[in-house]
């Protein structure tokens, strides 16, 4: 586990925050100082929490290890993912339990309304036309809680964009990503087809929607060089008040 700090002065008043990419492999560079991006924006908008970033393997199959090997005192997780699949609501949920009392695990970030505007956002400067047809292309999951979470994030993405927004996943689920954009051309011969991918920051997946057969594919939600959208720090510091109010109620 590789792990980031980005200091900010201590507060008694408030609980330590961490951060927990989960992500599949090492980090790229640029999926890196993105999410260090987020990260930077957290710390400036909340200035006495102390915000930590573990990037944790998936891979090596202890999650809770790399959580415990943190130390200092007790933090909220807050998962730096879009959809609660197997890695949050299991593998998190471990590591919670070595980490003992005091300690607190968020919801993940999505659904939620603020990731659909940057979702927007990002059609838009990609070039979204009003005919233009737009895929959701998400990286999918084996647990059809996670899946059914990506398509109520596309309801609400054709909500907001005043049409109808089909699902494509890169792996794990169906439809997949070409056969959406496939099933799509056939019944719309013609129209130029929108990608919004659904993912946090660049990696293998955000290359996978890059490569498809579309006339437009968007940027991932965090990008480097750019600061994090006010949108998603506004998110992940909700999340942690939540998972704090939480675990006062239960106390």
């Amino acid at each position: 586990m590789v792990t980031s700090a980005v200091p900010a002065p201590p507060d008694a008043a408030e609980r330590p925050l961490r951060l927990v990419a989960v992500t599949h492999g090492a980090p790229s560079g640029a999926n890196r100082e993105a999410i260090m991006r987020l990260a930077d924006g957290v710390a400036s908008a909340r200035p006495g929490l102390d915000v930590a970033i573990s990037f944790v393997d998936a891979r090596a199959g202890d999650l809770a290890g790399d959580l415990v090997g943190g130390g200092g005192p007790a933090p909220v997780i807050v998962p730096l993912v879009l959809s609660a699949g197997f890695h949050v609501r299991t593998g998190l949920a471990l590591g919670l339990e070595r980490l003992g009392t005091g300690a607190g695990l968020a919801e993940a970030l999505g659904p939620d309304d603020r990731i659909v505007e940057v979702l927007a956002r990002r059609l838009r400067l990609a070039g979204l036309e009003p005919d233009d047809a737009v895929v959701l292309a998400a990286a999918g999951s084996n647990d059809p809680r996670a899946v059914r979470e990506c398509f109520e994030t596309a309801r609400r993405l054709g909500h907001r964009l005043g049409r109808s927004v089909t699902v494509g996943f890169i792996a794990a689920a169906i439809p997949r990503l070409p056969d959406a954009i496939e099933m799509i051309r056939e019944v719309h011969p013609g129209v130029r087809i929108a990608v919004a991918p659904y993912l946090l920051a660049p990696g293998t997946f955000s290359d996978a929607a890059a490569a498809a057969d579309a006339e437009l594919v968007a940027e991932p939600l965090l990008m480097p060089g750019e600061p994090a959208p006010a949108e998603l720090v506004e998110l992940v510091l909700d999340r942690h008040r939540e998972a704090e109010a939480a675990d006062r109620v239960a106390v």
